[in-house]
């Protein structure tokens, strides 16, 4: 079976003991969770979780001969789903949240993160994720205001999870060797958010914020709204800030402010 990494699928298999039992060790696993793993890849992660004997596992890859290879090594001590994680989000209906850990492909690990931030009812299906993501993204989630790392990620993450970095991970603890540096990122569903209209609202907005991060927000401020300087008064924002310098709070309160005009 050709089992060479597909650099197709953005595979960069995690392979350091060490580094896979502190990810797991993160988790704080009990006989009473069940764990979604996505992308398990040749399942270097999913042994270790199984010696933690949680409830249930389920994994989700996308490769078929990885799926076989799975199969082979696990049989029916995991539940495979032979699916690509995008598609199949509505998948998962379960009594309790669920923890899930992933080593996500850097290709597509933010659009994985946001199809998250999507549920409904996100902190009632998910307790926490444990995601490997390439260094320079995790820096852009965890990012706080007035910082050179500060953007849609961060703001977007931020609105409906709390997270934390935990360690960064050297290259040489994948195979093959990425040339970037990962990092470990834990993130939690908040009980209590801002609701809003659209998710799709928040998303364009942050868009045209810092689609032109050095510039003041008069500019994108102006495109969203005809009185834009009698809006900018009511939500008490100093127009020659940067995008940078707005909290997550005034980013939901001009988003909010928005859907009351459009809808």
């Amino acid at each position: 079976m050709n089992l060479i990494p597909k650099k197709s699928l953005g595979q960069n298999f995690l392979n350091n003991k060490s580094i896979l039992s502190k990810i797991v060790d993160t988790a704080d696993l009990t006989s009473k969770d069940i764990v979604l793993e996505i992308g398990p890849g040749t399942g270097n992660l999913t042994e270790i979780i199984l010696k933690k004997k949680p409830k249930e596992i389920y994994v989700v890859e996308k490769d078929k001969n990885l799926t076989a290879l799975l199969y082979k090594k696990f049989g029916d001590k995991i539940n495979i789903i032979n699916k690509d994680i995008l598609d199949c989000y509505n998948d998962f209906k379960f009594d309790l949240p669920i923890k899930v850990f992933g080593n996500l492909p850097y290709n597509v690990s933010t659009k994985i993160l946001i199809s998250f931030i999507k549920v409904e009812n996100l902190n009632k299906k998910f307790g926490q994720f444990i995601f490997v993501f390439q260094k320079e993204v995790a820096d852009r989630i965890i990012a706080e205001e007035n910082t050179r790392n500060y953007g849609r990620l961060s703001i977007i993450s931020s609105w409906k999870m709390t997270k934390s970095k935990i360690f960064d991970i050297s290259p040489e603890s994948f195979y093959p060797i990425p040339k970037v540096w990962s990092s470990l990122v834990t993130l939690s569903p908040k009980e209590n958010y801002e609701k809003l209209y659209k998710f799709k609202n928040l998303e364009h907005i942050t868009n045209l914020f810092f689609n032109q991060r050095r510039k003041m927000i008069r500019k994108p401020m102006k495109f969203l709204f005809k009185d834009y300087e009698a809006v900018a008064i009511n939500l008490k924002l100093d127009l020659n800030l940067r995008p940078q310098n707005l909290s997550l709070k005034k980013y939901l309160d001009i988003c909010r402010y928005y859907e009351n005009l459009k809808f």
